[in-house]
């Protein structure tokens, strides 16, 4: 049998694939991260060594210069990014943070495949001198490909609990928690929920905070739970779905305050006053909590501190090569108002 000859350098997809494990964990074994297991680390060194993979060190290097520029990339449609209040608050954060620098914010909505391999041509090109990556499903490769070509990243939020990339994000099971213990206190006993899209790791934390509360409070009934996407129109779709499900719900916790909006229309339709009826209570405090009919009552996440602090913590990054991956969680806090 004749064994073709390798060319070129081996890859990080090869050391993966011969240490058995994905990309990320390789990722972060290479850039020193504590979260990985011993045993794991030990057997991606050994592909390394194997393999004779080099990390691309050198390319930062190469760059020489600074371009003077960053990228906040949003993989999601422009219906969405501007639909949702928390893209504008976050822009407006990051662009307050980046205020007393010399360096120019870029906006690039990633919503394919092939957008995404431009931009990281882009990237690696050395166009930018960092990324600030928002709204991150848990499949996304973009975090560790901008990793592996050591490009200074910062998300908002993170992919999982196990997230080695920088990132920012705000303590979204504490805050579900808070969400359906006030509502148990306010003396609602079949409390329901519309979640986020499940392949995001914020979604899947208001959704544990609010079984979290659901189980210390015994005598709060079985969970109702009905899945949305964000959207304002998977709320009322979800809403009206846990109506017919169960029509002795007389709360409900939206896992965003824009899916809470649909979860109002939906009530409305079905002839459910609020929150006489049903209490609703939502996530974000976004503007539009103070807008609707009744009002809302929300779960405050600092969006532009967010934004201020991703733009602080990727300035660090740009200027110190080999500083630690930050991993920052903000405190959320209930605003009370007359939805629940």
């Amino acid at each position: 049998m004749v064994t073709k000859a390798r060319t070129g350098q081996p890859t990080l997809e090869e050391v993966a694939a011969l240490a058995g494990v994905g990309r990320g964990t390789v990722s972060r074994v290479i850039n020193n991260s504590p979260r990985v297991k011993d045993t794991t680390r030990h057997l991606v060194e050994q592909a390394i060594a194997q393999l004779g993979y080099i990390p691309n060190r050198a390319a930062r290097a190469l760059a020489g210069s600074r371009t003077d520029a960053v990228a906040l990339v949003i993989p999601e449609t422009e219906k969405r990014f501007f639909a949702e209040p928390y893209f504008s608050d976050i822009v407006h954060g990051v662009g307050d943070g980046l205020a007393d620098t010399d360096l120019q914010l870029l906006l690039t909505l990633v919503r394919t495949e092939s957008e995404r391999q431009r931009f990281l041509q882009y990237a690696r090109a050395r166009r930018i001198d960092g990324v600030l990556l928002v709204s991150v499903h848990g499949s996304d490769p973009l975090p560790d490909l901008l990793a592996e070509m050591e490009m200074p990243t910062v998300l908002s939020g993170r992919r999982s609990g196990e997230e080695s990339v920088s990132y920012v994000d705000s303590d979204n099971v504490g805050g579900a928690r808070a969400a359906v213990r006030h509502l148990w206190e306010s003396g609602r006993r079949a409390i329901a929920t519309i979640t986020g899209p499940l392949d995001m790791y914020v979604a899947q934390c208001r959704l544990r905070g609010y079984e979290e509360a659901v189980r210390d409070t015994a005598d709060a009934g079985p969970a109702w739970i009905a899945h949305g996407d964000f959207t304002e129109e998977s709320g009322r779709r979800a809403m009206a779905e846990l109506l017919t499900r169960n029509p002795d719900i007389d709360a409900v916790f939206a896992a965003s305050d824009v899916m809470a909006v649909g979860a109002l229309h939906a009530l409305r339709a079905a002839g459910r006053r609020v929150p006489e009826d049903v209490a609703v209570v939502g996530f974000d405090d976004s503007p539009i909590a103070r807008h609707t009919d009744p009002p809302l009552t929300s779960v405050r996440q600092p969006v532009e501190e967010m934004g201020r602090t991703m733009a602080r913590v990727l300035l660090e990054t740009i200027n110190d090569s080999s500083a630690a991956w930050q991993h920052v969680v903000l405190r959320t806090e209930l605003v009370r108002r007359v939805s629940g």
